[in-house]
Order: C-alpha cells, then sequence, then structure tokens
C-alpha cells in the first residue's frame, strides 16, 4: 500500500491482477526532489553539482549510442532555442534548454538514467524560473562543439565541453541567487533601519 500511495506501483484486482510498476513511477521521485528542495533540504549549489555529476555518466552513455536521429534531435533543439532566443521567449529558451538533458538522457537508452534525469530537471527548472531571465550567451556554441564532439565520436572532448558549459551555468546560477539574496537583505531607500 505505501508503494501504491507513492505512486510507484498500481494495484489491480482479478484473475490477471497483481502489483505492476506504474508508468508515473517517475512523478514520485520529481514530487519527492521537488518537496525536499521546497523545504530547503536541497540547496541550489547541490541540485546543480548534482547535474554535473550526472550529466557526465549519461554524456558517455549518450555519445556510445548516438544515432543519426538522436543528433539530429540535439541540432533541432539547439535550433529552437536559438530561436526562442532571439525571440526574447525566456521560458521557452529555459525549456527547450532544459530538454537538450532530457533527449541526452533518452539516448542512454536506460529508464533509471531517464526517471532521474527527470526528476532533478523537474527541480533545475523550477530554480531556473524564479531566478528568470538571464544572460547565457555561451550555451548555444557550446552545444554545437558537443554535438560536433559527438558526431566525431569524441566522448571525452564531449563530457568536456558538457562539464565546462554547466560550471560556468552553475557560476551564473549561484551568483544571481547571491545577488538576489543580498538585494531582498537590503532595507528600503539603503539607509539601516534603527
Amino acid at each position: 500500500r505505501s508503494l501504491e500511495h507513492a505512486g510507484l506501483i498500481r494495484l489491480q484486482k482479478g484473475a490477471s491482477g497483481g502489483a505492476f510498476i506504474s508508468e508515473r513511477s517517475g512523478e514520485a521521485i520529481t514530487t519527492g526532489l521537488l518537496d525536499m528542495y521546497h523545504l530547503g533540504a536541497i540547496q541550489p549549489a547541490q541540485l546543480t553539482e548534482a547535474r554535473i555529476w550526472l550529466e557526465s555518466i549519461i554524456v558517455r552513455e549518450a555519445c556510445q549510442r548516438a544515432t543519426p536521429e538522436d543528433l539530429e534531435a540535439l541540432r533541432r533543439n539547439i535550433d529552437e532555442a536559438a530561436q526562442a532566443h532571439a525571440d526574447g521567449d525566456f521560458p521557452l529558451r529555459a525549456r527547450k534548454n532544459l530538454d537538450f538533458h532530457r533527449i541526452l538522457a533518452r539516448m542512454t537508452g536506460n529508464p533509471i538514467m531517464v526517471i532521474v534525469m527527470n526528476g532533478l530537471l523537474d527541480v533545475l527548472q523550477h530554480f531556473v524560473n524564479t531566478i528568470g531571465d538571464y544572460q547565457n550567451a555561451f550555451v548555444q556554441p557550446s552545444r554545437r562543439r558537443f554535438v560536433r564532439h559527438m558526431e566525431d565520436g569524441d566522448v571525452n572532448a564531449a563530457i568536456e565541453e558538457m562539464e565546462t558549459c554547466l560550471k560556468r551555468l552553475q557560476r551564473s546560477y549561484l551568483s544571481l541567487v547571491e545577488t538576489r539574496a543580498q538585494a531582498a537583505a537590503e532595507p528600503v531607500g539603503g539607509a539601516p533601519k534603527v
């Protein structure tokens, strides 16, 4: 019953009944991670750090399993994110940028990696939405270099490109969080309250 309430299994009655793994089992992971984030048990630095670690594993496997269709999906995603940026559509740009990582996770062919990455990216999307629009002009060129490394079969260069980009994003995110926290702590009018 606990697993059923957590959304991990579904119980089915009847002759062909039993306990079956839920198609929505990834939602339980996402919900748990979001709850932990909202309660402060997961800090932005931990979230972005876990993403970097997980992404390195995913990139290695995605590079080894990439099909021409996968590479085309990545290139299409890069173009769509660039168009959203050109249109000034931050929510779409952010979603497309995160979808790039969802595509990579699917390329591993491992449902566990897909579920874990989707959960992490759902929390990250919430975090990014709270930050709001920010400059990340380095992402698109990095993504194009990354795909070229994949096409060339250079796994180590692809991993290095992804890690460099994600670490730069992490610094940007955390800097924005710190700047906004300091601004929120300053009294109105700049004078200290007595």
